[in-house]
């Protein structure tokens, strides 16, 4: 009788998916209130969002962060990892939790399911949203978008990804948070800990979300986002330049707050993490 009450009260962290018998996806789930979903950025998962899930609680939300597919402790797929894809796990997660009038976070390449949400559910079900240091709504440099990363810069990310992946992580972390010979931003331990976190990730999944975030113009749907969005951005950030992204995303979405983190790098939620939480939790509340 003990166990039986034990097993009851027990929660799995687990959505399993109904489109795909494979697919698992494992979630973390704090308080009670207005829901909100964190989106976690590459190529790391939920647990990135450590510094930010007890501000929020405690400001009176329910939380939600969940691990994109192939990552973290969520199973791995063979396909479904375009934006399009992703963006559909999003939507099996809130149906399957029951989410109403829910806030949607997106940090880096989470920004991406966000805007895609928008684009291909519609704005019934969401309050708000937020874009922390995200790829919305280009990295990649073109014709048309010459503060974006050169393209040869990005197909020597996804070279090292395929060939040297554990190596190339470490030193992505590195210039995740500006940490230089003369500047640490953060300590070895929490590179070490992030280097951890990106190498026990599906090789698979690392490769193909790579891929999406790099190549996916968001540009043509801006429009979608209509709710009330919040964009928080640091004007030193080294993977994702604030010139491409939140500087563009702040003149194409509407109704916007933009708040730009002096000497932030893309990192900011760790080492800016009071000034990120305050400006989240602000928002929230207005």
């Amino acid at each position: 009788m003990i166990v039986i009450l034990a097993i009851n009260i027990y929660k799995m962290p687990y959505i399993q998916s109904k489109s795909d018998t494979d697919q698992q996806f494992y979630y973390e789930d704090f308080g009670s209130g207005q829901p909100i979903i964190l989106i976690h950025g590459w190529p790391l998962s939920s647990k990135s969002w450590e510094l930010q899930i007890p501000a929020l609680v405690e400001a009176g939300y329910r939380v939600i962060a969940y691990d994109r597919k192939g990552f973290g402790k969520s199973s791995v797929s063979a396909t479904g990892y375009d934006y399009d894809g992703l963006t559909k796990d999003l939507y099996e997660i809130i149906t399957q939790l029951n989410l109403k009038n829910l806030i949607l976070v997106g940090f880096s390449m989470g920004g991406g399911e966000v805007v895609r949400y928008l684009t291909n559910h519609g704005a019934d079900n969401v309050d708000k949203v937020a874009l922390i240091s995200s790829i919305i709504p280009i990295v990649k440099q073109t014709a048309d978008n010459s503060n974006g990363v050169p393209e040869k810069d990005l197909m020597g990310i996804l070279d090292q990804v395929k060939t040297n992946r554990v190596t190339f992580l470490a030193g992505f972390h590195k210039n995740f948070y500006n940490v230089g010979l003369l500047k640490h931003s953060v300590s070895e331990q929490q590179l070490h800990y992030d280097w951890s976190i990106a190498s026990h990730a599906s090789p698979l999944a690392t490769i193909k979300t790579a891929e999406s975030w790099a190549g996916t113009d968001f540009r043509p749907e801006l429009k979608n986002v209509t709710v009330k969005t919040l964009i928080v951005h640091g004007d030193a950030d080294q993977i994702v330049p604030i010139d491409t992204a939140g500087k563009q995303a702040a003149e194409g979405i509407a109704n916007n707050v933009f708040k730009i983190i002096k000497e932030a790098p893309h990192g900011l939620n760790v080492t800016h993490a009071d000034e990120l939480n305050k400006i989240l939790v602000d928002f929230l509340k207005d």
